[in-house]
């Protein structure tokens, strides 16, 4: 990386250029969130059910007493003993947020194919306190598009991030929103895949105002450096 030496004037001028750019990205960002609420909303028709801490979990029960909630669908498939690196970071950044989102009228849950006793085990390991819920033997993680089997893919019927995918499969990240009404209707709003998650980060979002950033540049794939919280 090539470092620049400046007076401290001509560090202010390049700095306001750069506020400017700043701006006008924060107002294109402001149209577009405003753009995502304005997506129609698809009902709910099937009755989702979980495996939760206290037995059988409804989506509508993940609402609480709000009308908005947002699942993370976190990468654990039935066979793994330990949850996605990356989706583990993810994770690391949302504790702390249940209060503030609920004042906002919004939950936050988790949603695995694991067991539900493999997902408590882990969190516990963790120290994470946001609600988290086993798919079990529902299909919901297929319908909102982050498990597909080897055969799915196989015979080009696996969508993940609004496309077919030719390889992989298994599970995928993602964030599906819903919203429920006055009477309990539950509607689907809004789902995203991929960098679509890259918003959600904070800690990435501290490192992008570094001069070294993300610092992934030289890595053999993107965040390989990467390791549960209790490993560094």
């Amino acid at each position: 990386m090539a470092i620049t030496i400046a007076s401290r004037q001509d560090w202010l001028e390049q700095r306001k250029n750069l506020l400017e750019r700043e701006k006008e990205f924060n107002r294109t960002r402001d149209a577009l969130s405003a753009a995502r609420r304005e997506l129609p909303w698809v009902r709910i028709e099937k009755d989702y059910q979980f495996d939760g801490k206290d037995g059988a979990v409804s989506l509508g029960d993940l609402f609480g007493a709000h009308s908005q909630l947002v699942v993370y669908h976190f990468m654990f498939a039935p066979d793994w003993q330990a949850g996605c690196k990356s989706c583990s970071f993810w994770m690391d950044n949302f504790e702390g947020t249940e209060a503030h989102l609920g004042a906002r009228d919004t939950a936050l849950a988790m949603v695995s194919s694991a067991p539900l006793e493999t997902l408590q085990k882990f969190r516990e390991r963790m120290g994470w306190t946001m609600p988290w819920v086993s798919a079990g033997s529902s299909n919901f993680n297929q319908d909102f598009g982050v498990t597909f089997s080897d055969q799915d893919v196989a015979e080009g019927n696996a969508n993940y991030n609004y496309r077919t995918i030719k390889r992989g499969g298994g599970e995928m990240p993602g964030v599906s929103v819903f919203s429920r009404d006055d009477n309990g209707a539950m509607y689907h709003t809004y789902s995203t895949y991929s960098r679509g998650l890259d918003m959600l980060n904070g800690a990435y979002h501290i490192l992008d105002l570094t001069p070294k950033g993300r610092n992934e540049g030289a890595l053999d794939f993107t965040m390989s450096w990467l390791q549960l919280h209790d490993q560094y």
